[in-house]
């Protein structure tokens, strides 16, 4: 699925059950850059159930360290799609 937006922030949630390897995560669309830090929330909330990793491919991204998540920033759009237990991420940047 494609989506418009100017920024993203992947995230993990807690583990529900106990299958430690696949994780519920999020990811969460923005209208501007450095979501960490908008004080608004975001705009949409895309939300996956029992992953084991999530893919990124060809876009710059920024790892922050305190809250485990993944900012990626001057996007055009992005297009997010699940393969089994796997997101895949892509998209376009300014």
């Amino acid at each position: 699925m494609k989506y418009k937006t100017k920024s993203v922030l992947i995230a993990r949630k807690k583990e529900s059950g106990d299958d430690f390897s696949r994780r519920p995560c999020f990811i969460s669309l923005f209208d501007e850059n450095n979501p960490h830090l908008n004080t608004q929330g975001p705009k949409e909330v895309v939300e996956f159930e029992k992953i084991h990793k999530v893919v990124i491919k060809g876009l710059n991204i920024d790892y922050l360290l305190p809250g485990n998540d993944i900012v990626i920033n001057n996007l055009t759009e992005i297009e997010i799609e699940v393969n089994n237990d796997h997101v895949y991420v892509t998209g376009k940047q300014e």
